[in-house]
């Protein structure tokens, strides 16, 4: 149970003062769903604003605060024409407000004719003449001091304005207890850093106060580190189950082709640890076609021919369904029963299969997160295979384990090892079996990067690719057009490819329903549909081998291992594939070289490696993939820095300091809760 101390800042985002349900979505969009998340919603940037009696040419480009008076309106003749506010300042200056959006009465009742009025807002010019585009503030003049000289900038989300979010945090701030210290003395002497409370209050408001931002991306590493340590000693308490298969069952397998050398390795090496009284804890890694279900299914008969079960887990019911489908070819013959359960499975299906599992009638169940649910029962669960692993965090392994009487073994499998699992490899959390070896036939997908320019050209190519019988891919980074962005969304690129190709196009998406999304994806993999527009919903599960072709637009809005996973649904057969990678003109530089990457490699590794250098090594406890902005408060830079010093310490805070009952470990117990790390507290005796 969190400490009652933190619960003011825990509370729900509607406990703070004027967020309805119209504000709560704008947030929402942004994550922000508690106090703490707001406290935690870090400025990333900060206004330096010129405050002046008198405006001037040479203030252009600057954030500036003047006292104005208006002395006119000027509404434009069209829909989306400007609403001009004429204003002068103290000296007789003119400057226009400009204000778009068809209600005009509002700038009008905000900016009364005559009336003097404290105004901020980046000044512009425009030919000779001075104008604001939506001011930041505009104020009565008694009020002009309240508007700062330097103002935080917040990641905003339409609707919220960065006013409104400054007011919430300065609200979420206010719930924010004192704590007592958890960093070991001598390291915070060292470092220079303030309290965590003071801490989280300069981050906001002070913009060059680089020892607080420190502060506050340790408390965030710490706590992980902490956390994963005592998952680690827990492990290492709880006692598994010794398997080892006498072979009939996979003796009895039908294969097409033999296994090649790194499939006999990692067989060998998963029955070695199955065989163990410690539960294994292994990753298998290896590219898209190298034949990881292969493995995890000589490892599942292991689990079987000793009598006991098996779980697969997928994060998609696209990809559970499809490793049911290809686990009961492969099983065709044998006295194994396969079931399936997602959250699609109901009433006397679902009733059946749950009673099998408790019965031990089931053999080895596929499913997405519906197979941990409380009311699934397992007689006798022995082993877990969760595919894809970056979307699975240790909470989600925690609830899995549970589900049997003593620890289950657990392979854990990924087409590309993200910085995350990199980052857990790294420390020793787990053994790795690596697939470094293709079966035989399979050619390496040739990857090109185009300009959006000529995607004219792109649908010329693509006509001729399904007049010679080929299928394709083309992914879009949304579901439909937003303002917020200028990406083509996938539900108006397959109209614009039905007008060229009709009903040779479908269309997939993640909010479509499951028998929707099912039918969709049947008619492309028997060929009926030629042309599969989709979002990231086919980054993995979806094995069309006639399918040679992938185009990927918007490609520079996708990270590295995103980018690999949606490459591998081409070059599954004996053909030469081809992956488009549709760019926009405005490149980063990051984005330049994640195309530049993907066009030099196919290699996973090599990837996955660079992709830890671009984007940081994200969560190592939770369900998030990668990168700096998924952790709250670390950068990259943070955590190359202060990984070290953050485990030195929490090893020393186990070891040395009395664990988490000594006063500090009862401060760091604070620090858990605060991160969300509290999975690991409930793993103490007594915890």
């Amino acid at each position: 149970m969190r400490p009652d101390i933190l619960n003011p800042l825990f509370a729900e985002i509607s406990a703070l003062k004027g967020v309805g349900t119209a504000l709560a979505r704008p947030l929402e969009r942004l994550g922000l769903a508690r106090a703490v998340d707001v406290a935690f919603h870090l400025p990333v940037a900060w206004i330096d604003r010129l405050i002046v009696d008198a405006l001037d040419m040479r203030q252009a480009g600057r954030i500036v605060g003047t006292v104005l008076t208006p002395v006119d309106y000027k509404a434009g003749g069209g829909m989306r024409a400007p609403f001009r506010v004429h204003a002068t300042d103290a000296a007789g200056n003119y400057v226009s407000l400009i204000y778009f959006g068809k209600n005009s009465g509002w700038p009008r009742k905000l900016l009364p004719l005559g009336e003097r009025k404290f105004v901020s807002g980046r000044l512009e010019l425009y030919g000779q003449d001075l104008q604001m585009v939506h001011p930041d503030h505009v104020l009565p003049v008694e009020e002009a001091a309240s508007v700062p000289a330097r103002e935080p900038v917040y990641r905003l989300s339409e609707g919220l304005s960065n006013n409104r979010m400054r007011d919430l945090v300065t609200q979420a701030l206010e719930r924010a207890p004192v704590l007592p210290e958890w960093i070991e003395p001598s390291l915070l002497a060292k470092r220079q850093w303030p309290g965590w409370h003071d801490a989280l209050h300069m981050v906001h408001r002070q913009p060059d106060e680089a020892l607080a931002r420190e502060r506050m991306a340790y408390d965030e590493i710490f706590a992980g580190q902490l956390a994963l340590m005592l998952v680690r000693a827990a492990g290492r308490r709880r006692r598994g189950v010794p398997i080892a298969g006498d072979g009939r069952l996979r003796a009895m397998l039908k294969l097409p082709f033999a296994p090649t050398g790194a499939q006999r390795r990692a067989t060998a090496e998963i029955d070695g640890d199955m065989a163990q009284g410690t539960p294994m804890l292994r990753l298998l890694q290896g590219d898209v076609g190298s034949g990881k279900t292969l493995v995890a299914l000589m490892a599942m008969l292991n689990a079987v021919e000793a009598g006991r079960q098996a779980a697969m887990l997928a994060p998609t019911e696209i990809l559970a369904r499809q490793h049911f489908a290809t686990l009961q070819k492969m099983l065709a013959g044998l006295p194994v029963t396969i079931a399936i359960l997602t959250g699609r499975e109901k009433g006397k299906v679902r009733e059946s299969t749950l009673m099998g599992l408790a019965d031990g009638s089931i053999d080895i169940l596929v499913g997405t997160h519906a197979i941990f649910q409380e009311a699934v029962q397992y007689k006798a669960l022995a082993l877990a295979v969760i595919d894809e692993q970056h979307r699975f965090g240790v909470a989600q392994r925690m609830m899995l384990a549970a589900k049997a009487e003593r620890a289950p073994h657990l392979l854990v499998m990924t087409a590309t090892p993200i910085p995350r699992t990199l980052t857990l490899t790294h420390y020793g959390e787990m053994d790795v079996s690596r697939l470094d070896e293709m079966p035989p036939g399979r050619q390496p997908i040739e990857t090109r990067v185009l300009s959006i320019d000529r995607v004219d050209e792109v649908i010329e190519a693509l006509g001729r690719h399904v007049a010679g019988g080929g299928q394709a891919y083309w992914v879009c980074p949304l579901v439909e057009e937003s303002e917020m962005s200028d990406q083509t969304a996938a539900e108006v690129r397959a109209e614009t490819l039905r007008m060229r190709f009709g009903d040779a196009v479908a269309l997939v998406h993640g909010r479509m329903k499951g028998p929707d999304k099912d039918a969709v994806m049947d008619g492309f993999a028997r060929d009926v549909t030629k042309i599969l527009v989709a979002t990231t919903v086919i980054e993995v599960g979806v094995d069309v081998p006639n399918a040679t072709l992938m185009i990927i637009e918007g490609a520079d809005r996708f990270g590295l291992a995103q980018l690999h996973q949606l490459r591998g649904r081409v070059g599954r057969g004996d053909k030469a594939s081809v992956c488009l990678l549709l760019r926009g003109n405005a490149l980063s530089e990051t984005a330049r070289a994640r195309l530049a990457l993907m066009r030099e490699t196919n290699d996973g590794f090599r990837i996955a490696e660079a992709d830890l250098d671009l984007r940081g090594a994200g969560e190592v406890l939770g369900t998030r993939q990668s990168g700096d902005a998924e952790m709250k408060l670390a950068t990259p830079e943070h955590l190359a820095d202060m990984i070290d010093a953050a485990r030195d310490d929490a090893r020393l805070l186990i070891d040395r300091d009395g664990g988490l009952d000594s006063l500090r470990g009862q401060a760091a117990r604070a620090c858990l809760y605060l991160f969300e790390r509290d999975a690991a507290v409930t793993l103490l005796r007594g915890g």
